[in-house]
């Protein structure tokens, strides 16, 4: 089934549900008023409507069109920063918890794809490739942080063990982490999506907010009406619209979107895929402009990578990402390339999620860094708790510092580019 509206993609090739959402036409009073139909904005609408409040949710284009529903749907331990790197921002207290939080979510996922009936091939078993011996220093260090929080579920590899996990030559060793996984993006944001409507979830598609009005209640403008809500979620990530000169400070000056891609090939045969990836595991190494890939349930190689941070697409991206795919996993040589697409992922300036309120009754949360396949559901469980009147959870996550990216609107892409490049360099090495 392909999905309409969205993106082409194997994803979208390989949606198992047509949701469809009217547009709003009209005026609509709620108790809170969702701005995204990412995972972010459909979990805190679960989760708020689970608490009995009434709930509407704006998507400007489809549900699960953006991030949710492109990423290389790898839910992965922890944070884009271990946690010593975050207890000195807000203190060990501060970062236990959040770490808590961040194992947390691996339950509330494994309960939610059970509760809702969501089909969106969720497995666990993550490896990461080590490129070098730095590298393997690295995640010796990570394996070692993780025993001392009490989490067991990761092992060093040896060349040979990891070879045994995933035919890719180059590694000279790696972490295998059990408590990691995998699914289907784009099944995963529809199945949340089908589940805020079962419970009662007013739901509205091409319904981009235009203007947001901060007094109490909150007035949000559509092309077509006005929504009035005690409370607001703003869950837009890399792709909230400017709303006020507020949102532009606040929020989406610390939140930058860069672009990620990820090809799909023709379907390997059973042989060869379990000759590639012979564990079945999702696979990245761990370069800061790092390369993923993971088999699909039809046997096809999904790898991503490709990162632009300069907001333009690559030149000749698919034939550019095949020949990095067949220096990693030289037995897909001969294999043909069937999709190719890309989207934006958020990130922040110290790689942690940005969470905070623009008023006493409108919350945020962006910024997930690659981590947002299972943080954005946390982020909806936080976000529901603050609004029921119980935000000591989402303040933990409100006290990591974030700063605007450096450069105003016009010169901060520039001047990541320059930095990206040095971390690039530093990959080689």
């Amino acid at each position: 089934m392909q999905a309409a509206g969205h993106v082409r993609s194997w994803y979208a090739a390989t949606a198992n549900r047509d949701l469809r959402f009217p547009a709003l036409d009209g005026d609509l009073r709620c108790d809170v008023l969702v701005v995204g139909g990412g995972y972010t904005g459909l979990s805190t609408a679960i989760e708020l409507r689970e608490r009995g409040l009434d709930v509407v949710l704006v998507e400007a284009q489809r549900v699960g069109w953006g991030a949710s529903g492109r990423n290389g749907g790898q839910a992965v331990t922890g944070f884009n920063k271990d946690i010593g790197t975050i207890a000195g921002w807000v203190g060990r207290d501060d970062a236990r918890k959040l770490w808590d939080m961040s194992e947390e979510a691996k339950t509330l996922l494994r309960q939610r794809v059970e509760q809702y009936g969501i089909d969106c091939d969720l497995c666990w078993g993550y490896v990461l490739g080590a490129l070098k011996r730095r590298h393997m220093e690295e995640l010796e260090a990570h394996l070692a942080e993780w025993d001392g929080l009490g989490y067991h579920q990761g092992r060093m590899l040896s060349r040979a063990e990891i070879r045994a996990l995933v035919d890719a030559p180059g590694y000279v060793g790696g972490l295998l982490d059990s408590g990691s996984g995998q699914l289907h993006p784009l099944n995963y944001a529809l199945g949340l999506a089908d589940a805020a409507r079962s419970l009662g979830v007013r739901i509205f598609e091409d319904t981009p907010v235009i203007r947001l009005d901060q007094a109490r209640p909150a007035v949000a403008t559509t092309p077509k009406g006005r929504i009035t809500a005690d409370f607001v979620a703003l869950c837009g990530n890399a792709y909230l619209p400017s709303l006020s000169a507020e949102v532009d400070r606040t929020i989406r000056s610390r939140v930058m979107p860069v672009g990620t891609y990820i090809i799909a090939t023709e379907p390997l045969g059973e042989s060869l895929a379990q000759q590639t990836v012979p564990s079945g595991f999702a696979v990245a190494d761990i370069n800061f402009v790092l390369n993923y890939y993971r088999l699909s349930h039809d046997g096809r190689m999904l790898f991503g990578g490709g990162v632009s941070y300069s907001g333009y697409e690559p030149r000749r991206l698919a034939e550019a990402m095949r020949r990095t795919m067949v220096r990693t996993l030289p037995r897909l040589a001969g294999k043909t390339i069937e999709f190719c697409w890309g989207g934006h992922v958020g990130i922040t300036i110290n790689r942690t999620p940005h969470f905070g309120r623009l008023a006493p009754h409108i919350f945020f949360a962006q910024g997930f860094s690659g981590h947002g396949v299972l943080l954005t559901g946390m982020a909806g469980r936080v976000m529901a708790e603050a609004i029921r009147g119980q935000a000591d959870r989402f303040d933990v996550f409100a006290r990591i510092p974030h700063r605007p990216f450096p450069g105003g609107r016009l010169l901060r892409m520039p001047a990541l580019v320059l930095a990206m490049t040095w971390y690039r360099l530093r990959d080689l090495v």
